[in-house]
């Protein structure tokens, strides 16, 4: 069974299928990790940032300072968010390397990989959906 007190992060767009890909991270420390690896160039903080609304910066690796890639940032807290948890999408360049970097940078910093249909049954555990809804994401 998931640990609920983790924080997970998982690639949520196919690789390779678009322009675009979302890395979204959820759980109690998806904020503190983002913020950590966070730069917006007008110097905006993500606890600054409403919910539901997006942010431009970069994801930048921590051990160098450089920039990992640009991205849009997504912040959606708790407890309007699917797994009624504090959400955060990074929106970055799609493909697989930029996506993986994105990833691996997230989970070095605190998160754990999800697994398979982790986020759909956080939403279920935490009272978002009902099993019927769950199993019609399966």
């Amino acid at each position: 069974m998931y640990n609920l007190d983790d924080t997970i992060a998982a690639i949520s767009t196919p690789i390779g299928e678009g322009g675009i890909g979302i890395v979204r991270i959820s759980g109690t420390r998806s904020l503190e990790i983002a913020e950590r690896l966070f730069e917006s160039p007008k110097g905006k903080r993500l606890s600054e940032v409403k919910s539901h609304q997006m942010v431009y910066g970069y994801i930048m690796d921590p051990e160098r300072g450089t920039p990992i890639d640009e991205v849009l940032l997504s912040v959606m807290r708790a407890p309007a968010t699917y797994t009624k948890e504090d959400i955060v999408e990074i929106n970055c360049h799609g493909g697989l390397l930029p996506m993986r970097k994105v990833l691996e940078t997230v989970i070095r910093t605190g998160a754990r990989l999800a697994e398979p249909g982790e986020f759909t049954s956080r939403a279920f555990m935490n009272g978002r959906i009902d099993l019927t809804q769950a199993e019609a994401t399966l």
